[in-house]
């Protein structure tokens, strides 16, 4: 029943948006347009091929797209968002002259191609046609290809290497006309049906047959999901660092079930922040030499531990009796100081039982006087110490 539903209502958005429609649309209208080596003059601006005008194919008539005489020769549209593309129209510059060899502008149009693309390279699109077989004789003034491919931008191209007849080219068009559906999930002559696979996104505009999935769907009629670990348009994508890569969704990339250690964010392929790691990120690193070098998936201090501190997390500090980087220095009478000062190997919690001294280096019962006065770090505690040692 859900299926059934579906589809009423596709035909109805596609008949309520396009009813008014008798054939197919010109989408090119007043969309932005580039044209490679431009005349600085309004008269020849790259718009004027999209503006609906064409009344006056002259030089002064302000309604065609021209360029300098070069080797190459570009010009594009920028339909905004991808379309369904049936047939393109060009109406090339004729100064309002018979059209034919005695007309100048045949030889500069002679070999141009046109190539419908989602960028502004030409060559990641499609060749919709390129002219093999017209002369200045049997070309046409206006020329319409069909070409039933789905795309962005309507390239117009053309090139003259050294040593052909006619070594110059330029852009001489005065409108071009792209007509197609001006949605996506329609076809037909009126636009009016919808693509009839339900995870289409681009089917063919006469036929119906799907051109393209919507994002996280595969195969023939788009009735497969993208391979687990896989996702987005035409199955591109990879999944970040999903806790369950089977919960990854093969629409957006979302983690549905959370991150992997190290990993946050909803597609879970940022690093935890400096300093943090683990599960969501919520660990914090140890006293690393340097926090950057902290695994952002398990903790380990890649380059070591901060003075004083050991192990892969450098969270537990040295044993008693040693100090320094890896805790490799020895301090002074090791066993008989209870702590030492980790830049002079000096006794720094005082001594041992059964040992006094200022470096507990001597045998003997008697505590040290006021214990938390003399027997820290202060400039007076040898003196005083060794007072009290030899009473």
């Amino acid at each position: 029943m859900s299926g059934l539903v579906t589809k009423i209502y596709a035909v109805f958005v596609c008949a309520g948006v396009f009813a008014f429609a008798n054939g197919y649309v010109n989408v090119a209208l007043n969309k932005p347009a580039f044209l490679q080596y431009p005349v600085s003059h309004d008269l020849y601006d790259a718009s004027n091929a999209v503006d609906g005008r064409k009344s006056d194919l002259s030089n002064w008539g302000g309604q065609c797209a021209v360029s300098w005489p070069k080797q190459t020769a570009t010009w594009w549209v920028n339909l905004t968002t991808i379309h369904s593309i049936h047939h393109i129209t060009i109406y090339f510059r004729t100064d309002n002259k018979p059209w034919g060899p005695s007309n100048r502008f045949t030889k500069y149009v002679l070999g141009f191609s046109v190539y419908i693309s989602n960028t502004t390279d030409r060559l990641q699109g499609t060749l919709c046609y390129k002219d093999d077989n017209f002369t200045v004789y049997t070309i046409p003034a206006v020329f319409t290809t069909t070409c039933p491919v789905h795309g962005q931008y309507v390239i117009y191209y053309n090139e003259r290497l050294p040593g052909v007849t006619y070594p110059f080219v330029s852009v001489d068009l005065c409108e071009v006309e792209v007509y197609g559906c001006p949605a996506t999930g329609c076809y037909g002559s009126n636009n009016t049906l919808p693509c009839p696979d339900v995870n289409c996104q681009y089917c063919h505009i006469e036929t119906g047959t799907c051109q393209g999935c919507k994002p996280g769907y595969q195969g023939y009629r788009c009735e497969l999901a993208c391979d687990e670990g896989i996702f987005g348009t035409e199955c591109k994508e990879t999944c970040g660092h999903c806790r369950d890569v089977s919960h990854c969704s093969n629409i957006n990339g979302t983690c549905l079930t959370g991150c992997g250690a190290g990993y946050q964010g909803d597609l879970c392929k940022t690093p935890c922040d400096k300093g943090k790691y683990g599960s969501e990120c919520n660990e914090t690193c140890g006293h690393c030499r340097d926090v950057k070098q902290c695994s952002n998936i398990n903790g380990t201090c890649l380059t070591g531990c901060d003075p004083d501190y050991q192990g892969d997390l450098c969270e537990t500090p040295c044993p008693v009796g040693y100090f320094g980087q890896d805790c490799s220095e020895t301090c002074i009478n090791s066993y008989t100081c209870d702590g030492c000062n980790d830049v002079s190997g000096s006794c720094y919690y005082g001594c041992r039982p059964g040992w006094i001294g200022y470096f507990c280096q001597k045998k003997g019962t008697k505590a040290c006087l006021f214990y938390y006065i003399t027997c820290q770090w202060f400039v007076y505690k040898y003196v005083l110490t060794s007072f009290l040692s030899v009473v």
